[in-house]
């Protein structure tokens, strides 16, 4: 009777409120850090084809001998997607939740504030699970091409972003530009889960959101829109 109660507590506590917000901060923090190297890895196409090729290699290089070749990519992604799944699932939770603390939808008694990027945050991010599947198969595993097959990955990038693919280059534009909303008020909510939001902090928080959002959808935004716009091929 005792176990049965104590799991019972320990089950309540990891789907209370305040730990499913707890998840998606930490999972949260996990994602913008993989978001700023993979934003400085993608960079490196500016350096050239060799310094791209060389980056992308040296990837699977990292941790030998200690790791089997490939292995850390493998770990990196294993946490990645668990992460990605945790996201998810504590989004959908709170906001299944949130939906059923209000079951009857009022008249328009009282218009609600909020930002852009904060009503954005539930489809936006839709989009940009979907946006990422599609990113795996374009520029990693090699199986959706436009403009042909090729073992460099410099060229899959250089070659799927052709001014004769703008349409590709669009939706890239599109789903970075979701990505920056999701991150700015993603950001500050991580922030104010994980404590750091004061009153006297409030501006500052803001503006460290906006900061790291604006200069991840900047970063990424360049390397599609150079090589459409011809700066880089």
């Amino acid at each position: 009777m005792a176990n049965s109660t104590l799991t019972k507590q320990r089950s309540e506590a990891l789907g209370s409120t305040v730990a499913l917000k707890s998840a998606m901060a930490v999972t949260g923090v996990i994602l913008v850090l993989f978001l700023i190297a993979h934003m400085y890895g993608n960079l490196n196409v500016f350096a050239g084809r060799q310094a791209f090729d060389n980056y992308s290699h040296h990837l699977r290089e990292l941790g030998e001998p200690m790791l089997p070749h490939g292995g850390f990519l493998w770990i990196m992604r294993v946490v990645l997607l668990a992460s990605v799944l945790i996201h998810i699932y504590a989004a959908v939770v709170l906001w299944r939740r949130a939906g059923r603390a209000r079951p009857v939808r009022y008249q328009v008694t009282k218009r609600v504030q909020r930002s852009y990027s904060s009503y954005t945050m539930r489809y936006g991010g839709i989009g940009i699970a979907l946006f990422a599947v599609f990113h795996v198969l374009h520029l990693t595993t090699n199986t959706i091409h436009p403009g042909g097959p090729s073992d460099s990955p410099y060229e899959r990038m250089v070659s799927g972003f052709q001014p004769e693919f703008w349409y590709v280059t669009l939706f890239y534009v599109a789903a970075v530009l979701a990505v920056g909303f999701h991150l700015r008020h993603g950001i500050w909510s991580a922030l104010t889960t994980l404590g750091a939001n004061r009153q006297s902090r409030q501006r500052s928080l803001n503006i460290i959101a906006t900061v790291i959002a604006a200069g991840l959808t900047i970063g990424f935004l360049l390397t599609p829109l150079s090589v459409t716009f011809g700066l880089v091929g």
